[in-house]
This record gives structure tokens, sequence and C-alpha cells, in this order.
């Protein structure tokens, strides 16, 4: 599919994460612009709330108060009714890099993801722990081990953890637990073998998939952005790719399913990923195209 195929929602940001379905609109932040916005499908924007540090992963407690990853001081924020921002849960014990992108369960219960290292500084690959959150604001580890834990989902069933290992060539699944806690890492999805060495250098040619923010659809496949391919890739459980969308030239580095019937897929793209670039510039954008199988789970 060429970029032609795509209808543009909105533009000139500077790097959109964390894009989330959520009363007929796009919710997003803006990394850069240190912004969350709400974006209806006319395109019309809010300015939900601005953020001191990077934005990253949104989410909702069951009172409707939203929750914003606030990257660079590792920690979960709380929007109150007012609009003012408290901190929700203080993850600086468990993310060794900047925090990132987030899940929230119907319960209320986060599932926040961290870098484990420098990336914008090409320090070198460590594994990063993947933090529990719970509704009251206690965190703890849930899960360590993980090559860069990004993009987060959940099945319908409330049971089952996805996560996106972008350095990891993999997705994996963890059981979900009544107290939240998760079992075991399996593999959901393996695209190559685990990586070695530490440096980007050795890194970055061997990421056959590296899978950012993803999606889950009524059939039980995931929505993949693939943030080194220009591509998202919809991808059924063992692996096996179904379809492929491309956005060259741009790269894309998030998605999720909304519009009307969960049928749209919103792509976030923007050339790089490069801090120093995107800071300077007004180029990311959300893209958007029809899709045959509707979204699930919590969007």
């Amino acid at each position: 599919m060429n970029p032609t195929a795509f209808s543009t929602l909105v533009s000139g940001y500077t790097f959109f994460e964390g894009p989330r379905w959520h009363e007929d609109r796009l919710w997003l932040s803006d990394f850069y612009s240190h912004q969350v916005i709400a974006v209806d499908m006319q395109g019309r924007v809010e300015t939900i709330a601005e953020v001191p540090h990077q934005p990253s992963g949104l989410g909702w407690l069951p009172d409707g108060r939203l929750l914003i990853v606030s990257m660079g001081d590792r920690t979960v924020l709380r929007r109150e009714p007012d609009g003012t921002l408290e901190v929700h849960a203080d993850l600086g014990q468990i993310a060794r890099g900047p925090a990132n992108d987030m899940v929230v369960d119907s319960k209320g219960r986060a599932y926040v993801g961290n870098f484990g290292f420098d990336l914008m500084g090409r320090g070198e690959l460590q594994t990063a722990d993947l933090a529990l959150v719970h509704p009251d604001g206690t965190a703890q580890v849930a899960a360590q081990g993980l090559f860069f834990p990004n993009g987060s989902m959940i099945t319908p069933d409330g049971k089952t953890l996805l996560v996106n290992e972008t350095f990891g060539n993999r997705i994996s699944a963890f059981s979900i637990a009544e107290d939240g806690t998760l079992g075991p890492r399996r593999d959901w999805a393996c695209f190559g073998p685990a990586p070695e060495g530490r440096t980007m250098e050795m890194l970055l040619p061997q990421a056959k998939v590296a899978a950012d923010g993803g999606a889950l659809d009524a059939d039980g496949a995931v929505w993949v952005a693939d943030a080194m391919g220009k591509r998202v890739l919809r991808v059924a459980e063992g692996g096996r790719i179904l379809d492929e969308i491309r956005t060259d030239p741009q790269g894309v580095f998030a998605c999720m399913l909304g519009g009307p019937e969960r049928r749209t897929l919103f792509l976030c793209v923007a050339p790089d990923f490069d801090a120093k670039r995107r800071t300077a510039a007004r180029e990311a954008a959300v893209w958007s195209v029809a899709v045959a199988v509707p979204g699930a789970g919590l969007p």
C-alpha cells in the first residue's frame, strides 16, 4: 500500500507516541512539545495536558482520570478532574532508563515499560524490568530481562499481557494473575534470534522486526509498528505475518485501532526517532487507513 492511500488525521507535531482510542477520539503524546492531545475523526484537536517532561504512554483509571507516563523523571502522572497533574507513581527504583509505553487494565493497574539504557545517547543495551503500578500508585517489578519493553496490549478476556520488545525480535506474553502479577515470560511471536552484542551498531542490523507500538484485533492478531522497517505488520500468534503496510519514506513508531467500529488503523509517523532532529522540526503526523478486522481488547 502506498503512502498516497493514507488519510492524514493530524500533522505538524514533533513525535507521537502512546496512541489510545478513548471516548471517540484518538489520544496521543507528543514527545518534544510536551503535550497530550485528543483528536476527533474530523481532525479537531484539544490539548489535554502540558507535561514538564516528555509524555509517553497513556491510560485511564476506572473513575476516568487519565494516567500519563512522564519519561525523563520516570514517573506516572495522574490528571485530576480540575486538570492538575499529580505524581501517581515513582518508577525511579525500577526503570533504569526513560519510562516508556504503558497499558492500563480495567481495574486501573498499569504495566509500564522503560528503555533500560540511554538510547538517545547511544549507550550500550541493557535489559529492562517491566513495572506494575497498582491503582493506589504503589509499584513493583512485574517482569525482568526484557529487551526494551515497548507497546503493550491486554487480551479481551483480561488474562494475557502482550509486550513488544523492540530490540528482542519478539512479542512476549505473560499470564495475568488475579492480583495483577505476571506469570513467566513466553514467546507470542518470534521474528529472529535474540540480539548479540550491546552497541547500537551491532544491534540495529539484527532487528528483523523492531516491534514498537501495537494494537490487537478481533481475530487475535496484532498490528505492530516496525520502528526500523518503515512498515506496520499484522502478525498472528506464532509470528506468521498476515499483512504488511509500508509507510516509506516515513518511519512508523506506534499504531492503534479506532474510529467507527474500530476499523481504522492509525499510524504515528515521522522521518526518524532522533531526538535532536525531532525536537527542532514539526514533521510528525498521524496517518489512517481502513482495515477489515476491528480492534479488540482495551484500546
